[in-house]
């Protein structure tokens, strides 16, 4: 049964893996489909080679582009504000292109003639710059972002001084380069920030000391620093970034107007676009683009702050706040309604709380809506020909004003405005097509318009109505509106399976007691009413989903059809879970097409694909203490018998028999506890995720032995090869010294050029081949633990080694299943340091060494040798015969009290940031080098060797 035991769950994780990659994958499709529409541009690209060494050492590295659109812009003139692009990791100079193309085209309206729109103002054109890093890899190591800082804030220096005057400056920045353009303020002529698809709470991977400290620093500047901020997020459809970490502290929901100004839009709630986007089409989406642009065009002369913030909040807005009039459905001029001027046929009462429909008014009606006593609100919806509104010539002019009537029976006479609380663009999806429509998304006419004011109750005994006056220009377009209740329904996922709703024009549900999290998704049912009827309503239902004042999202109700309800408004390792969220279903409630009732449950398909890709980086540093477990079972058993050493296997079929079932226990209800957000799973004490630490621990276990089920066959392959081969291993004193001189010359490398990332690497490779030459002059067997043992020999049996050769091959067999534990744990270890090998390759191979060099290169952080000082005097020791235990070292000290450090720690502390894990492994290896190892390794003599 043991044997299987293993096996059993390796399969386990394998099929858990594929189920969560599955579910991720379908994210995109199901959560919050796309619905962009392609971008086109003529694009063109100026080196500016004035950026040289002059201005940052970093000129051999980088470069910067100034954008230009053939036939549009002049070529080499420049003639408007200053706006910088930032490209993200791995991004580029030339996905400033969709953005830039656009500010053209909407500036110009015909090559090199100024649209009428900015001809009369002080809106200027503008000059597009664009930084190339190369597509470094500026997501996995810290001091390329400090290296990107760097010349990005040179380049700014230099953008300033091609211009004659003053002047002030834009910057738009995609994913980690928006972590770049936050570093960079406060600059005194850097005015305002967009950001796109940028992770500004958490860094999307978390290998690296370094990035925490940006993060850290970026963090002051987000809560201080006067710059207006706007964070442009594409929800669940980016599956590079969680979006939940795109989201920004904007303290004016509380604090008030003293805060920065710090909003946060995202893309299913962006007026005009609502729909989800993905991590690389967030600079090409027509439906974002072109309002980034519009936003950019406004921001370049906006004289002072507010009228920035005002400007952002005009272009990009996703309906949270009240916009200018100018942005919604025109309205008559402030003056007051007379309502005796009109004829009688044109005024019409209606009863409380009631409601009215009008689709293509041919001639000037004005609805009387009595007003309770009780507060209410007051919903208005419209919808008109975008041509028609664009050519000046709208289809209907709406009043809102507030009447006063000595009684019920006695006709107003004359009404004040009214002013709005609410005034908004809805999404108006065409029934039964798909919403957003793919590869096109909405278009610029599929919206309604929503106009709302909350009415208090003021004592007066003067009969009050709401007057809706209704003005068409031309028999287009409709209007439907009437006074809605204030007080929401409240709704119990647990308690009441259904929840029966109202006929209203507009339906608020509150679910106070659900989780509000990234990490669960819920499905929703709607029940119609007339199902049949929906295809000729004028508004057929629409369900808008709001989980935090930023995010919003829009589901059409169809029937057969569910809904995947999604929140971003917390999630792990971030700084408060909430609960609660609101439902609206907004409905002209003609034609019999109303919601009855909404189902409401949890969809653990979504829920799953939503787990995976945050706690993978969880995975990796859970994965190095079990490694660390297996090497600590290991240690402890070589303490009391030396030659029992287990092997790797059994190692770990002992934590799977005897551990594993206690830790799963104690990590379910250690999910329970107050735990600081930054440890653990970073879920604090929220029971309801408590069950994701017995899933990651069974599943990285798994992992953990399929690992070395591919490393053993892997060093048992290598060591076939050094049999055939005839290869052995020096254990002489000249070698012993040749290694001595080869790790100073490393230490020296690593100084002054080499990060210590080569360098682990290197002892990796070291180190297994020293196990594959172990495994070579030992038994094959040693690596599961097993010995076969022949049943029927066919020839006698040779005659027993001497007992000198007997013993010394017992101490080569233990000394490789101590060395392999060793191995298993450094393999986990790569994928951390593996990343930034890969830049400072890439960085080499495309910037030359020059680049690397560069006193500005940021290339610090790597130069600590004390990260991989130990990992190489063990490689040495190991391949010269040495191990960690022996007679000769400390008497006092315990390597496995040692090691004993390293799971707790990784578990508790890596899971938010795995380097944790691999300077614990470091600390630890380098407490076995002084204390165990040391005294004997200047002796000179293996463990064997004695």
């Amino acid at each position: 049964m043991q044997r299987l035991l293993l096996p059993t769950l390796g399969l386990v994780s394998l099929l858990s893996v594929f189920v969560f990659y599955r579910a991720g994958l379908d994210i995109s499709t199901s959560l919050s489909p796309q619905g962009c529409r392609m971008s086109w541009m003529s694009p063109s690209y100026v080196l500016q080679s004035g950026l040289n060494r002059t201005w940052t050492p970093l000129a051999s590295r980088y470069s910067l582009y100034l954008y230009r659109e053939v036939g549009w812009d002049p070529v080499h003139e420049l003639h408007g504000a200053p706006v910088l692009f930032i490209p993200g990791n791995a991004g580029s100079s030339h996905q400033v292109r969709s953005i830039a193309s656009s500010a053209a085209r909407q500036y110009f309206s015909s090559p090199y003639h100024v649209a009428e729109e900015f001809a009369q103002g002080r809106h200027s054109a503008l000059d597009f710059f664009a930084l190339e890093f190369n597509e470094d890899l500026s997501a996995f190591h810290g001091p390329t972002l400090d290296a990107e800082t760097s010349y990005a804030r040179a380049a700014i220096e230099y953008i300033f001084s091609l211009y004659p005057e003053q002047r002030s400056m834009t910057i738009l920045a995609h994913s980690m380069g928006g972590v770049v353009a936050t570093a960079l303020l406060a600059h005194p002529n850097v005015t305002a920030l967009v950001t796109m698809s940028t992770p500004h709470t958490l860094p999307p991977a978390r290998l690296d000391r370094r990035i925490d400290k940006i993060y850290r620093s970026n963090q002051q500047v987000l809560q201080s620093d006067p710059t207006p901020i706007l964070s442009l997020c594409g929800g669940a459809t980016d599956l590079q970034v969680p979006a939940e970490s795109c989201v920004l502290d904007d303290r004016r929901l509380e604090l008030g107007d003293g805060s920065p100004y710090r909003r946060t839009v995202f893309t299913s709630a962006l007026e005009g676009a609502w729909s989800g986007v993905g991590h690389r089409e967030m600079v090409w989406c027509h439906q974002v683009r072109w309002r980034i642009a519009r936003a950019a065009l406004a921001l370049a002369d906006a004289p002072s702050r507010a009228e920035r913030e005002r400007a952002l909040d005009t272009w990009l807005r996703d309906g949270h706040l009240l916009p200018p009039s100018s942005g919604a459905l025109p309205m008559p001029g402030p003056g007051e309604l007379h309502l005796d001027a009109l004829d009688e046929a044109d005024v019409e009462f209606l009863e409380p709380l009631g409601s009215f429909v009008l689709a293509k008014p041919t001639r000037r009606r004005t609805y009387l809506l009595p007003i309770p006593s009780a507060a209410s609100s007051f919903d208005e919806f419209a919808d008109f020909e975008i041509a028609a509104y664009g050519s000046g010539r709208p289809a209907l002019t709406l009043g809102f004003y507030l009447c006063l009537s000595s009684s019920a029976t006695v006709r107003p006479k004359s009404c004040t405005p009214l002013e709005l609380t609410t005034n908004r663009r809805l999404p108006a999806p065409v029934p039964g097509a798909p919403f957003p429509v793919p590869d096109e998304g909405v278009d610029e006419s599929e919206y309604v318009y929503a106009y709302g004011a909350k009415i208090t109750d003021d004592g007066e005994t003067a009969v009050r109505y709401v007057a809706v006056d209704v003005n068409p220009s031309h028999g287009e377009g409709w209007v439907t509106g009437g006074l809605v209740p204030l007080t929401p329904v409240v709704g119990d996922v647990w308690g009441t399976p259904e929840v029966e709703l109202p006929k209203a024009l507009r339906t608020e549900i509150s679910f106070p007691g659900l989780l509000s999290h990234a990490l669960i998704v819920y499905r929703l049912q709607p029940i119609l009413q007339d199902a049949s009827s929906c295809s000729d309503a004028l508004m057929p239902p629409l369900l808008q989903h709001t989980s935090h004042p930023s995010e919003a999202h829009y589901f059409p109700l169809l029937p057969g059809r569910p809904i995947l309800l999604h929140s971003h408004a917390s999630g792990p390792f971030l700084p408060q879970v909430r609960r609660g969220f609101n439902l609206t279903i907004h409905s002209s409630n003609d034609r019999g097409c109303g919601v009855k009732a909404i189902k409401i449950s949890v969809d653990w398909w979504a829920t799953l694909g939503r787990w995976g890709p945050r706690y993978a980086q969880a995975a990796l540093a859970w994965g190095i203490g079990l490694c660390g477990l297996a090497m600590y079972y290991a240690l402890a058993t070589g303490e009391h018998i030396p030659e029992a050493i287990p092997s790797v296997e059994q190692s770990l079929v002992r934590i799977a028999r005897d551990l594993l079932p206690r830790l799963l226990v104690l990590s379910f209800f250690g999910s329970c506890l107050p735990f600081p957000l930054t440890t653990w799973l970073g879920n604090k004490d929220e029971s309801a995720f408590a069950i994701l630490a017995p899933i990651l621990g069974v599943m990285v276990f798994g992992l953990v032995y399929l690992v070395w089920l591919v490393l053993g066959m892997s060093v048992n392959a290598v060591a076939w090869l050094v049999r055939r081969t005839g290869g052995a291993r020096r254990d002489d004193a000249a070698s012993r010294r040749n290694a001595l001189l080869s790790m100073g010359l490393v230490f020296l490398l690593i100084f002054v050029f080499v990060p210590w990332q080569v360098a682990f690497l290197s002892a990796w490779i070291y180190h297994f081949y020293t196990c594959a030459a172990y495994s070579a002059s030992c038994d094959p067997s040693a690596l599961s633990g097993n010995r076969a043992i022949p049943l029927l020999p066919r020839r006698p049996a040779p005659p027993p080694p001497p007992a000198r050769e007997s013993n010394l091959d017992k101490e080569r067999t233990t000394l490789l299943s101590h060395h392999l534990h060793a191995l298993l744990l450094m393999t986990w270890l790569l994928p951390i340091a593996a990343p930034v090998l890969a830049v400072w390759v890439r960085t080499a191979s495309g910037a030359g060494f020059q680049a690397v060099w560069a006193s500005e290169s940021g290339w610090g952080a790597d130069r600590n040798v004390l990260f991989v000082a130990p990992w190489l005097l063990f490689v040495e020791w190991a391949g010269a015969g040495g191990g960690m235990l022996g007679n000769t070292g400390w008497s006092r000290f315990s390597p496995a009290l040692a090691m004993g450090l390293l799971p707790p720690i990784a578990v508790f502390f890596g899971s938010r940031a795995p380097y944790i894990a691999f300077e614990v492994a470091s600390g630890v290896m380098f407490l076995i080098m002084l204390g165990g190892i040391g005294p004997r390794y200047w002796g000179g003599k293996g463990w064997f060797h004695r």
